[in-house]
């Protein structure tokens, strides 16, 4: 099966020493990257990419890409003051993706892409990520795309980017499949990132191309995506190495890279295509054994949206930009709920499992990039908690391995991830109509808190799900980490949710509820705690969520998330990067940065 990008006219490449050195390109135009982020959509399908070209023969696919110089953001504009109809007229902008390098739209693409490997070809076994330019694989996140765009977006859009490599982990750790970074040229900065993130890296040997992560030297930021850590954490470089390579702007190319352990081998260009073919298939055969099923289409979730409202099938956002409060309500099941893997199967992507993750994957994603404003996320559930409570032991059972199961479980355990490092706080809000049970029970105590009403008819249920099948990015359950000094406290919540629906005063006792407050004071408990949260600091309350969200043992995934929450964030508002004569902000021109040199 063959996805063939549908590319404009190819743009002439610039050579990868411009990018590195900053020679000025008269082809570029800036452009307002958070006014063009409101209108992204983050559903996509192989038949529309631009930048990605997906192959699947058998057990190995090929991803290519072949990134369009002109074809990132869907909607370029940029909005004057007045945009609302008293003003300027918004003006159409442009950056130019050279050298492969990848905005936000090409990552869209890379996530679709692998999602859909594992639910449509759950019989790959081996995918080859590569480059359709002889010379360059990737010059990683355009530069020009992060300068010019706003603060917060340049950290949602590392972290999307954090994700989904990520996600590429993931999938070689859960679903046997395993990816082999084809580096067919110079490989730098996002590039050598995303190469990182595979399970080998092979360059070519042709004098010239290198891996580097030239962000240091050249723009005054940090690798944004996992870079530093993986270098030293997964590749096991040594400290002293790594220190000399990621201060060296050019770069570490041919039998250094390997001797250094950047690379897992160099290969001359004539033999490269047929020693790539010989590791996929030996990847391929060494990938674990895992049930693999025939595989499912993902359908377009096409939700409804308006100004202060998104509607999809089983989840609705709703916003107030006023209050800067938004209410995220997923629903229950409201059909039979299927009794085995073959009754899900047969439901397909539009089974309540996949496709309610689904919807809250795309509503946190809108979240994050639509609505900046935002501050606070009332979380809601509703429906019939037997339903819901029927999905998690069907997807944590016993024939929870059958591929399509496992990947509905890993689905959500990836969804979940996404709320937990999204910057928003996050209240739970526990009533008569809640359904806090099964996969929706995460929801509960993945809040910064929760506030239950005390009356009759009023639930939770945690199920076999809640005993480790989600694990949060620490690698414990959510449960555990709300716990963490306290062991036994994890498994009375699990024992009595085994014995049926915990009510309001239990779910108290038990530590599950942060406030507990009658039909009197409920509604005035609620209203306080919302008016004093959206009186703080957005920027103190980011970094607090983030320290506390993850207690417990340090992962790469953490230490990952947390050097963007603090260090990145930190640096990239820093005059050194992007105060006007700091490195981010003079990239590609010819005056050079000068820096406040003092160390805080």
């Amino acid at each position: 099966m063959h996805y063939n990008a549908d590319n404009r006219r190819a743009q002439q490449e610039c050579a990868l020493y411009c990018l590195h050195r900053g020679a000025r390109c008269a082809t570029l135009w800036r452009v307002d990257t958070s006014a063009a982020a409101s209108q992204v959509s983050f559903e996509t399908h192989p038949s529309r990419y631009r930048h990605w070209t997906l192959t699947v023969e058998g057990e190995i696919a090929r991803l290519t890409m072949k990134v369009q110089p002109f074809g990132g953001q869907d909607a370029e504009v940029e909005l004057g003051a007045g945009s609302a109809g008293d003003g300027p007229e918004p003006q159409a902008k442009a950056y130019q993706l050279k050298s492969n390098s990848y905005d936000l739209s090409v990552d869209i693409e890379l996530a679709d892409a692998v999602q859909r490997l594992r639910f449509t070809h759950p019989s790959v076994k081996a995918v080859v990520i590569t480059s359709g330019h002889d010379r360059i694989f990737c010059a990683g996140a355009n530069i020009y795309m992060l300068a010019s765009a706003s603060h917060p977006f340049k950290v949602n859009f590392c972290k999307y980017t954090n994700e989904t490599r990520l996600t590429l982990e993931e999938a070689s750790a859960e679903s046997g499949i395993r990816f082999l970074a084809a580096c067919n040229g110079a490989t730098a900065g996002g590039g050598y990132e995303l190469a990182l993130a595979c399970d080998e890296i092979v360059l070519v040997d042709d004098g010239s191309s290198t891996v580097s992560l030239p962000e240091v030297p050249l723009l005054g930021v940090l690798p944004g995506t996992g870079g530093l850590t993986r270098v030293v954490d997964k590749r096991k470089v040594r400290r002293d190495l790594a220190d000399a390579f990621s201060t060296l702007a050019e770069g570490v190319k041919g039998k250094r890279a390997v001797e250094w352990g950047l690379v897992d081998a160099v290969v001359p260009r004539s033999k490269f295509a047929e020693t790539i073919l010989q590791r996929a298939k030996a990847l391929a055969a060494a990938a674990a054994q895992v049930a693999r099923g025939p595989g499912i289409e993902l359908d377009p979730l096409e939700p409804r949206v308006s100004k202060d409202r998104i509607e999809y099938r089983h989840v609705t956002l709703a916003l107030d930009t006023g209050t800067r409060v938004a209410t995220l309500t997923v629903r229950a099941p409201d059909g039979e709920v299927p009794k085995d893997a073959a009754g899900a199967l047969a439901r397909g992507a539009a089974g309540w499992g996949v496709r309610a993750a689904r919807e809250l994957d795309d509503a946190l994603l809108r979240l994050r990039f639509h609505h900046e404003g935002i501050g606070l996320v009332l979380l809601r559930t509703e429906g019939d908690r037997a339903k819901a409570h029927a999905v998690g032991e069907l997807l944590a059972g016993p024939e929870g391995n059958e591929w399509v199961l496992r990947e509905t479980r890993l689905l959500w355990q990836r969804v979940l991830r996404r709320l937990d490092v999204t910057a928003r706080s996050q209240f739970a809000v526990v009533d008569e109509k809640s359904c806090f049970a099964g996969p929706l029970f995460e929801l509960l105590v993945a809040a910064d808190r929760s506030y239950v009403l005390d009356a009759d008819g009023v639930e939770v249920r945690p199920g076999a799900l809640s005993e480790g099948a989600l694990p949060g990015w620490n690698g414990l359950s959510r449960l555990e980490t709300r716990f963490l000094g306290d062991p036994a406290r994890v498994k009375a919540v699990i024992a009595a949710g085994r014995e049926g629906p915990i009510d309001a005063e239990r779910a108290r006792q038990l530590g599950l509820a942060t406030v507990l407050a009658d039909d009197i004071d409920f509604e005035e408990e609620l209203r306080v705690a919302i008016e004093e949260r959206a009186s703080l600091s957005p920027d103190a309350l980011t970094g607090m969520e983030a320290s506390y969200r993850f207690p417990g043992p340090e992962t790469m995934a953490t230490k990952i998330f947390g050097r963007l929450s603090a260090w990145q964030n930190w640096i990239f508002i820093r005059p050194n990067a992007t105060g006007e004569t700091g490195a981010l902000s003079l990239y590609g021109k010819p005056e050079r940065p000068r820096f406040d040199w003092r160390r805080t």
